[in-house]
């Protein structure tokens, strides 16, 4: 290797290094872990919002944005004379949920503490996760939905969805199928495009209601029916 190839290998790689610092210093603060977990819902926050979730003054929240916004963990939406934040995209969102669920292998004992609203259904950015969403997976890669190789659904799989009526975009940079841990299951829940898809589809047929400004979901009478119909779960 040329000696100028050699250094700027080196300089790649302590540019690597240092962005890599830098997002781990901005995640580094429990009040801004605690915006960027109040934002995993998928909604827009305003600073406002965020500084009453995070519990800190709103000048400190506006502090805490600012640095978010630097690393680019967030993005920033002006609407008139309002300001809304949100995360920068699913691959923050996947970084999140991949922490919590390493954090919670840290703890010591097996019991969760998380609560347990949240331990049966909430959402994951864009997708379900919780207890119904591992069994739901569960469920459809016994049945054989995904290809073997993973990455898309399997023949069948695509015929389920359009049986239950899920649009699944044919052309997205995205994954379609990829498994994202559930932090409080610490199992695997459905991701990607079509887990994304799935909750859209939830959302439109009124399966689920959601708690305003929280990652809760509970599923309607009509939902209940329709996971014992096409995912063989009950709920007590």
């Amino acid at each position: 290797m040329k000696p100028s190839a050699f250094k700027a290998d080196i300089d790649d790689s302590d540019l690597l290094e240092k962005s890599m610092s830098e997002i781990a210093s901005a995640i580094a603060d429990p009040s801004r872990v605690s915006i960027l977990c109040a934002l995993m819902d998928g909604r827009a926050w305003t600073a406002t919002e965020l500084s009453s979730v995070a519990n800190i003054a709103a000048s400190t929240a506006s502090a805490h944005l600012a640095k978010l916004l630097n690393s680019q963990l967030i993005t920033c939406l002006s609407q008139g004379r309002h300001r809304y934040y949100r995360l920068a995209g699913v691959d923050i969102a996947t970084l999140l949920e991949t922490l919590m669920g390493v954090s919670m292998k840290t703890q010591k004992g097996c019991v969760t503490k998380t609560p347990v609203h949240l331990r049966k259904a909430r959402t994951c950015y864009d997708h379900l996760a919780g207890e119904v969403a591992v069994a739901m997976y569960e469920f459809m890669d016994k049945e054989g939905w995904f290809l073997p190789e993973g990455g898309a659904l399997s023949p069948i799989g695509m015929a389920k969805f359009q049986e239950i009526g899920v649009e699944i975009l044919p052309h997205t940079k995205r994954k379609s199928v990829c498994t994202c841990l559930d932090w409080s299951e610490r199992r695997f829940h459905l991701g990607g495009s079509t887990g994304a898809a799935l909750l859209v589809t939830f959302d439109q047929k009124g399966w689920i209601a959601r708690t305003a400004g929280y990652r809760e979901v509970t599923f309607t009478d009509a939902g209940i029916k329709a996971l014992g119909r096409l995912f063989r779960l009950s709920l007590k």
